[in-house]
C-alpha cells in the first residue's frame, strides 16, 4: 500500500480561507479536507471574531453536517429557532437546515465535521446574517 493509511496534521497549519473569500473581518475558517487528503469527509475550524455574526446563513442539500464548540460562547441559528451554546456542546443540523452563528464577547471557536458532498452548500437569504 502506497503511503501511510492515516494523515496527521495540526488545524491552525491549515491556511485560512477568510481572507481570500472576503470573510477575513468576521472569522477565521480552516478547511482542513485537502490537508487530511480525506475522500469521504471533511472537517473545519471556526473562529468566530467577538460579538460578529457568520457573515452568511447557509445549507446543505445533502450534508449533514456536526458542530462541536471548543471555546468561547454565543449562540447558534437553525432555521427560525436560536440557542445559546457553550464549550462541548455538539450540534447535528440535517440537510436543508440552515444554520448560523453568533459570538459573545471572548468569541466563539467550533469544528465542523460531515460527510463529503462536492458543493452542495447554498446560502440562504436571512436578515440575521445579512
Amino acid at each position: 500500500m502506497p503511503g501511510r493509511p492515516y494523515t496527521h496534521i495540526h488545524l491552525l497549519d491549515v491556511e485560512d480561507a477568510a481572507p481570500a473569500n472576503g470573510f477575513g473581518e468576521h472569522w477565521e475558517a480552516r478547511v482542513a479536507r485537502t490537508a487530511l487528503a480525506a475522500e469521504q469527509t471533511g472537517v473545519t475550524h471556526f473562529r468566530l471574531r467577538p460579538g460578529m455574526r457568520s457573515p452568511f446563513t447557509h445549507r446543505h442539500v445533502e450534508a449533514e453536517e456536526v458542530y462541536v464548540i471548543l471555546g468561547g460562547s454565543g449562540r447558534v441559528k437553525l432555521d427560525d429557532e436560536i440557542a445559546d451554546v457553550r464549550p462541548l456542546d455538539a450540534i447535528r443540523v440535517a440537510p436543508r437546515a440552515a444554520r448560523a452563528f453568533e459570538a459573545g464577547p471572548d468569541g466563539l471557536e467550533w469544528l465542523a465535521f460531515g460527510a463529503h458532498h462536492g458543493a452542495d452548500g447554498e446560502p440562504v437569504d436571512d436578515p440575521w446574517t445579512g
